[in-house]
C-alpha cells in the first residue's frame, strides 16, 4: 500500500513528498556522529584550499662554488663567482696556411650555456665588440646583455680536451631594453673541458685551405663580479 500525506491546500488534495523534502528529513535524521564527521571533512577541505592558495616562500639560489684550479688561472682577489653555465657546442676550426705549411686555426666557438635546471641562459660565440675587435662573446638569453672577454692565462685540460682558461672582460653592452644581467662580469673561467681540440688530419695540402671542422666540446663557465656588487640577478631562472 502506498502511504499518502495530506498537505495544506484544497480539500482532498494529496501528493507524495518532494525530493527536497525527503532530503531535508534525511539530513535532520542524521545522528550526531555523522554530523561531526561531516564537519571535520569540511574543515579539512577548507584548510587544504587555504594552504594551496597561500603564497609559498621562494627558494634562494645556491651560491656558485667553482672547483679548485691551477694558480695561474685563479681569479684575482676581490671578485666572486655569481653565475655558472654548462656549455654544449663546438670549437670551430678552419684550415689556413702557416709558417710550417698548413694548420687548423680556431675561428671561434659556438655553444649554448645551461643552468643546473637545463634551462638555456647564455649563448657563446666569437664576434666584434663595439670597437670592431673580435673577442669571445657571451650574450644573455633573456635580456641580451653582452660581454666580450680576452684570454689572459691558460692551463692544460684533460686528455684530448681544450685548455682551461682565465679571461678578463674587456667590453660590455646592455640589451636593447637596458638589460644588464651580464654587464657586471669582470672575469670568466672556462673549466671542466672535454674534447674540442683541432683535428689531427685533413689540413696538409693547399687544396685543404678553407676547409672547416666543427669539433664538439663541453665545458663549465664561471662568471665573476666584484665582491661589493649587488646580487639582484644571481637567481637565474
Amino acid at each position: 500500500m502506498v502511504k499518502r500525506f495530506r498537505l495544506n491546500g484544497p480539500k482532498g488534495e494529496v501528493r507524495q513528498p518532494s525530493f527536497k523534502e525527503d532530503l531535508m528529513k534525511n539530513h535532520q535524521a542524521q545522528n550526531p556522529q555523522t554530523t561531526r564527521r561531516l564537519r571535520l571533512i569540511t574543515c579539512a577541505v577548507a584548510l587544504a584550499v587555504a594552504f594551496t592558495a597561500s603564497p609559498q616562500p621562494l627558494a634562494h639560489a645556491d651560491h656558485v662554488t667553482p672547483p679548485p684550479v691551477p694558480s695561474n688561472i685563479q681569479v684575482p682577489a676581490g671578485n666572486k663567482a655569481f653565475l655558472e653555465g654548462h656549455a654544449v657546442g663546438t670549437q670551430n676550426y678552419i684550415c689556413l696556411p702557416s709558417e710550417s705549411g698548413f694548420a687548423w686555426t680556431l675561428f671561434g666557438p659556438q655553444a649554448t650555456l645551461f643552468n643546473d635546471r637545463d634551462k638555456q641562459i647564455i649563448t657563446h660565440f666569437l664576434s666584434e665588440d663595439p670597437s670592431a675587435t673580435r673577442f669571445p662573446t657571451w650574450q644573455h638569453s633573456r635580456d641580451t646583455s653582452t660581454i666580450w672577454a680576452m684570454p689572459i692565462s691558460s692551463s692544460p685540460g684533460g686528455s684530448g680536451a681544450i685548455p682551461l682558461l682565465l679571461l678578463e672582460v674587456v667590453e660590455t653592452e646592455p640589451g636593447p631594453t637596458g638589460g644588464e644581467r651580464l654587464s657586471r662580469t669582470t672575469f670568466i673561467q672556462r673549466l671542466n673541458t672535454s674534447e674540442g681540440v683541432a683535428p689531427s688530419t685533413g689540413c696538409s695540402l693547399s687544396t685543404d685551405v678553407g676547409k672547416r671542422a666543427l669539433v664538439p666540446y663541453t665545458a663549465d663557465y664561471f662568471l665573476y663580479k666584484e665582491e661589493d656588487r649587488g646580487d639582484d640577478h644571481d637567481d637565474e631562472d
